[in-house]
């Protein structure tokens, strides 16, 4: 559920209408939803929660679907945590007033200097994800005097995801160690006074929308849990990461959280654990929508016709990157039958495609329209290529909006490059 509603005839956000934040703010212009944001985040924590057998979980939003600052505090406000996977992120989490010991810092590539702060600032826990990770983790929390608390993030060889380049799990993949090292280092860090392992972690891929991958998975990792209790360790924290898909309007409905609850009922119920979750997708996309202008409609004598946007793949780069769908919406839908436009951005590449031959209502130059499903991997991922200044962000609550992320202006821009000295 979202709440991107028409009424009056025209696509409002809780409510403002669109057409309103687009005359005062510009377009193009990211939009969230508060309640949308917070709704997700109530249902996947009460479906976890209601569970006696699950216990009280540790959610940690994923911010590097939607890092900024105020989309953070709304959902650290309803007791989110946050996984990061830098230190820019812990830094944007603590700015958003989450405590540390809600923060998992997770990643492949950690550099000394990150998990130096990590440690400095106490986060809940450190993923590692190799040996020489590990390592280099002892070597400085042994510099610092400190036991570094951390788990042991294991690639469980199980595929999933909607798109190879997020599929995360597979033994190809660069993340995590193999379940039998996981056993290996975890009883070497164990022993280590630099080190206090809690626990192991897993994340397989995103936008998952079947559930029998994750439920293998689990499995593998609950069986992980009892072997190294058996060998007397300490396992007191389970991450199982996020992944859960959304619906993309064109997709299947993907599992609802309580079967996802009830499938971690089966997979890793009782163990006697406290289990962390990392959603990022499934909390924030349905939560904000790109808003742009149509700046003229390029009709071809092949009959193709182009629907130019002044949004381009430097705000939304997700078709381009993954060939993601993105339900287009009229902000104030025209009367007439359908028509098919190729819809493209103003940028110099071939790749400012949003979509081929999709049939949409009747748009002309200066309709306003909206990509749905653009709150999570849209903001985050923008940049300023062809110098186009970077996509501001509004958020919604009820009757009001904020600009919470203001558009630069090119002297904006400019100022951040220093002219070298000998020119």
């Amino acid at each position: 559920m979202n709440h991107f509603e028409l009424n009056d005839g025209e696509l409002w956000c809780e409510g403002v209408p669109l057409a309103r934040i687009a005359a005062e703010i510009g377009t193009p212009v990211y939009v969230y939803s508060s309640a949308t944001l917070e709704r997700h985040y109530q249902v996947l924590h009460d479906a976890i929660a209601s569970r006696p057998d699950l216990g009280e979980p540790l959610i940690a939003f994923a911010v590097k679907a939607n890092s900024n600052v105020s989309v953070l505090r709304t959902l650290g406000r309803m007791g989110a945590g946050a996984d990061t996977v830098s230190e820019g992120e812990i830094r944007r989490a603590l700015a958003a007033g989450i405590p540390a010991d809600r923060i998992v810092f997770s990643g492949v590539g950690k550099s000394a200097r990150e998990l130096a702060f990590a440690l400095d600032v106490g986060v809940a826990e450190i993923n590692v994800e190799s040996e020489p990770e590990i390592a280099l983790l002892s070597q400085i929390a042994r510099q610092k005097g400190v036991r570094a608390v951390m788990a042991i993030r294991v690639n469980p060889d199980v595929g999933a995801g909607g798109h190879a380049k997020i599929a995360t799990g597979k033994a190809e993949n660069k993340f995590g160690v193999s379940i039998g090292e996981a056993e290996r280092l975890y009883a070497q860090a164990s022993n280590n006074a630099g080190l206090k392992p809690v626990g192991v972690a897993c994340h397989i891929g995103s936008q998952i929308t079947d559930l029998a991958p994750m439920e293998a998975a689990f499995g593998l990792m609950r069986r992980l849990v009892e072997r190294l209790r058996g060998e007397g360790l300490s396992v007191e924290r389970l991450d199982l990461g996020g992944g859960l898909g959304v619906p993309y309007f064109h997709q299947p409905a993907p599992p609802s959280p309580e079967d996802y609850a009830a499938m971690l009922s089966r997979s890793v119920g009782g163990l006697g654990v406290q289990l962390a979750f990392e959603p990022g997708r499934m909390i924030a996309a349905n939560a904000g929508v790109l808003l742009a202008q149509v700046l003229h409609v390029n009709a071809r004598p092949d009959g193709r016709q182009f629907l130019v946007l002044d949004a381009a793949m430097n705000d939304l780069i997700r078709p381009a990157m993954y060939d993601a769908y993105h339900d287009i919406r009229p902000v104030r839908p025209r009367d007439g039958s359908p028509m098919n436009y190729d819809v493209v951005g103003p940028v110099c590449e071939t790749g400012d495609t949003f979509t081929r031959d999709r049939a949409l209502a009747p748009l002309a130059a200066g309709d306003l329209v909206a990509f749905m499903t653009a709150g999570a991997y849209g903001a985050v991922m923008a940049s300023e290529y062809n110098t186009r200044p970077l996509v501001p962000e509004v958020l919604v609550r009820g009757g009001d909006y904020a600009v919470i992320r203001p558009r630069p202006t090119y002297e904006d821009i400019l100022a951040r490059e220093p002219m070298a000295p000998w020119l």
